[in-house]
Order: C-alpha cells, then structure tokens, then sequence
C-alpha cells in the first residue's frame, strides 16, 4: 500500500497567509495524505479560516496558546501517517514536492533514511525565489551534515524534510521551551536518530522570509536570546556526541562566532559564556564588527547605539523592500496566478526522478 503522508500545520495568528499554505498541501499531486492543521490560541480568524478547509482530508484542532513547539507536538499526536511533513503557516510547497521524495525511496524499506530538498526564499511572490544550492544539498552521512551547517552557516528549511513515522518517533518531541531555532535544535536530533540524509532534486519548498513576523526572528528579544543560547549549547553537545576531533571542535567555535553577534552589545552575559565555551572548544572569539558605515556612530554615541541604529535601519529597509513586493504581487495577481505558476507545476522530470532512488550515495 502506498504511505499516508501526514502535513502537519501549527497556526498562530496565520490569517493572512494560511489559505495560500493550505492550498498548496491540498494540492499535493501525492494523492494519500492527511493535513492537520493545529490553531495555537490565535486570537484572529486563523481557526474559522482554517475550519473553512475541513475535509476527509483536512482536520483542524485548537489549543490554548503555548507556543510553536507544542502544536507542533499536537499536530504529530493526532496525525497517523507513514511519513511526516512539517509545514509552516506560511510557507508553501511545489505540488509535486511529496512526491518526488516518496517516489526517490523506490523500493527502500529503511526508515531512518531522512529525505530533503531545495528550498528558496520570497516574501509575496513565490515566481522570483531563487534556488540557491548549499554544500547541504546532496546525500550526506548526518554527522556530516551537521558539521557542515555549523561551518558554513547554512541549514535546510523546515519544510524541505521528509521524515518517517519511525524517525520522528525516536528524534522525540519538540522542546517547547525553545522560542526561537527550535526547528534548528529538533532536526539536529532527528539526524542524529537517522542513518544518513538523501537529498531529491527537484523537490522544492518556499519559505515566506518575513524578519519580524517570522518566529526565527529574534530581534531585541532577551527571552528569545535566552532560548538562542539554549539552542546552541544543545547544537554543539550533539555535534561532539557524534564527533570530538578537532575538524568537530572547530565547527562548533566557527558556529559560535556566527551567532555571537545576535548577543552584542546588549547581552554580555552571553557573550562571556559563548567565548568560555569557545575557550573549552581551543579557539576564541573576535568581537563583532559593525559594518562601516556604522562606525563613525560608534565613535560618536557609542556602539550600543550605533548596533541600535545598523539593525533599525536594516529593518526599515527590509520593511520597504516588503511593501514594494507586496505592491507587485498585488499588481500582478489579476493578469498571472504566480502562486499557481510557481507552486502548482505538475510537471515531474522522472529521468532526474529516477536517478535519485535509494539507495543513497553517500559522499563521504
């Protein structure tokens, strides 16, 4: 029999975006599907827009507000597929995304193999995403993965994964006590539960980048700085879990040093057990450099301020890149569908199919 693949959806305040993400898992050309959608205490119409989609097929529960990682958790609790798709309120998938990766397992019976596939940003128009390929997009054993996302500062999206019933079982559940990378820190256990990642060309996610709406956003948040650090400690135990050498302990300082700056200035506290840990790994950290032309500021008023002022103005600026895109998919919707064109595709290459069946071919 073919797998049930279940889509799971935690909701918060999704109103505005929900309909569109929900529109492209229904449309999944994989045709045996659940799509569960969890409503995490929203306080606009997410819920009654959500109810809207009720099916055979699409089941919509709500909760009490508590946060990402805990309807992620419902969702996986009353879902009962073979294989899960993790899927954010606002993100959508190419119409074929399943299954392109459920037809690359052939005749595979291994369950801890974790699939993935290519994901690209955008903000209101899906047509111009770019897909821009990362050292992470090719099959990999998982501790090569992880060490290579902490050298390199990359990762795979949220909704590239296919993971098995089996996979998820054993990674556990979400920590719920992470406000912000919780997605980091679960798919790194995943990985660590698998046996190894292969990844589908052609199988394509689109991740609406929205900084301040987005949960990854951390801006000035302390709680969210907090469940940063929580994160990346837990980041670098699994990583010299799997692998103590030096390449290893490397990785983990190179990955420090990337997210240091998210600290700086106003959170020494911080900083001082990052370049501890650093200190422990063999290496040490430099202090983050403001770009410059943000420098004269710091000499003039400070470089708390001058930080202040480069992520202010870094905002304000993504805000009207936002607003001019939005004003162009507005503009353009009632001439060409772009969300139809880009995500509804159900054109499938299965030459490039076939030629990503298991069993994988690992590179290392």
């Amino acid at each position: 029999m073919k797998p049930l693949i279940s889509i799971l959806i935690p909701a918060y305040n999704a109103e505005k975006r929900l309909a569109e993400t929900l529109r492209s898992a229904i449309a999944q050309t994989w045709d045996r599907k659940e799509i569960i959608v969890v409503d995490d205490g929203s306080d606009d119409r997410t819920f009654s827009l959500a109810r809207s989609f009720e099916s055979k097929t699409v089941r919509v529960f709500t909760q009490d507000h508590q946060g990402a990682a805990a309807a992620r958790n419902r969702a996986f609790a009353e879902s009962s597929g073979d294989y899960i798709q993790w899927l954010d309120a606002d993100d959508l998938l190419k119409s074929d995304k399943i299954a392109l990766q459920v037809q690359a397992l052939g005749n595979s019976s291994n369950r801890r193999i974790l699939l993935s596939g290519e994901w690209a940003r955008f903000l209101h128009r899906p047509i111009v995403a770019k897909f821009d390929p990362s050292d992470l997009w090719c099959d990999l054993r998982g501790v090569e993965w992880l060490m290579r996302k902490m050298e390199q500062n990359v990762f795979m999206q949220t909704a590239t994964w296919l993971v098995s019933r089996e996979l998820t079982e054993a990674a556990g559940p979400w920590d719920s006590r992470l406000l912000s990378d919780d997605d980091g820190e679960y798919f790194c256990r995943v990985l660590m539960a698998s046996e190894g990642v292969h990844f589908v060309s052609g199988s394509r996610v689109y991740y609406r980048q929205l900084r301040s709406e987005s949960l990854g956003y951390i801006g000035r948040s302390n709680v969210k700085r907090d469940a940063m650090w929580l994160s990346m400690k837990l980041h670098i135990g699994y990583l010299r879990s799997m692998d103590d050498g030096p390449r290893a302990r490397a990785a983990c300082v190179a990955y420090l040093q990337n997210c240091v700056a998210l600290f700086y200035p106003e959170r020494p506290d911080l900083i001082a057990l990052a370049q501890e840990l650093a200190g422990e790994l063999g290496g040490m950290l430099e202090t983050p450099r403001l770009p410059r032309k943000y420098r004269w500021v710091s000499g003039l008023l400070g470089s708390r301020i001058a930080w202040q002022m480069q992520r202010d103005l870094s905002g304000i600026k993504w805000r009207l890149f936002g607003e001019w895109d939005r004003f162009l998919n507005d503009f353009s919707a009632p001439v060409h569908d772009h969300a139809s064109a880009a995500i509804n595709s159900r054109n499938v290459n299965m030459d490039r199919t076939r030629s990503n069946r298991i069993p994988m071919r690992s590179s290392h």
